[in-house]
């Protein structure tokens, strides 16, 4: 666990790294690991199945069946960057695979959030810029915070969660593992969500939630822009 803030800075200290995945959320944990820690990527790494190209972004993409050899758990630390595919389940997969093979997973965490004292951070946790985290947040491990979310104090986020951009978690809540919250939804203070629950864009948990859960969202209505309610409403309202 890495207690944020910590003297020793874990986080910061100058690793070469070797980030796991070679698609998109690969090439934005080295954008971030690159802009904004002392860590140093230095190559990615892929399953033998998945190793088409031979560099991305300057560094070379090696196959798994050659990462231990050529790049030793003791001279290197790893992060796992890969998306939610699966509900999380393909991420938790290469987490448990890295760390069998020795590899230290680091995590990255934005220099650019508010973040109280003494919050708790699992290892190989993604947590980008603008979240509010209040004091006595645990998070677990392979946790994905994408930008600007509100994390209420005392809550507790399971291992392998991902959680998109403007999500409040009020406070005490609970987060089962390999959870999906999409895009501005919202979840009531003291609310259990079982694990493995996906909670859609812009859907309201206002009770605790079994496992396996799926909540989704009231429909926004769309009107044709000639149609007669449409017209009527955008008279009204604009005089147009």
């Amino acid at each position: 666990m890495l207690l944020y803030p910590t003297k020793e800075k874990e986080w910061w200290q100058l690793s070469k790294l070797i980030i796991f995945g070679a698609a998109e959320m690969a090439e934005i944990a080295h954008y971030y690991f690159k802009n904004d820690t002392s860590n140093k990527p230095v190559a990615f790494a892929v399953d033998d199945e998945f190793y088409k190209e031979s560099n991305l972004l300057g560094l070379p993409i090696v196959p798994w069946s050659e990462i231990v050899s050529k790049f030793s758990p003791k001279k290197y630390k790893m992060h796992v960057a890969v998306s939610y595919k699966s509900l999380n389940k393909i991420r938790e997969k290469l987490y448990i695979q890295c760390k069998n093979s020795g590899f230290q997973l680091i995590s990255y965490v934005s220099t650019k959030s508010s973040i109280c004292n003494e919050i708790t951070f699992g290892d190989n946790c993604f947590i980008l810029e603008n979240q509010t985290i209040q004091p006595a947040v645990k998070v677990g491990n392979n946790v994905m915070l994408w930008s600007g979310n509100h994390i209420g104090h005392g809550s507790v986020l399971g291992s392998h969660i991902y959680i998109s951009s403007h999500v409040v978690i009020s406070g005490h809540a609970t987060i089962g593992k390999r959870c999906f919250l999409g895009v501005n939804s919202a979840v009531r203070d003291f609310i259990t969500i079982g694990s493995d629950s996906f909670i859609g864009m812009g859907a309201i948990v206002t009770r605790d939630l079994a496992e396996g859960s799926v909540v989704l969202p009231a429909r926004s209505e769309i009107l044709e822009p000639k149609s007669e309610k449409a017209t009527k409403i955008m008279k009204s309202t604009f005089d147009a």
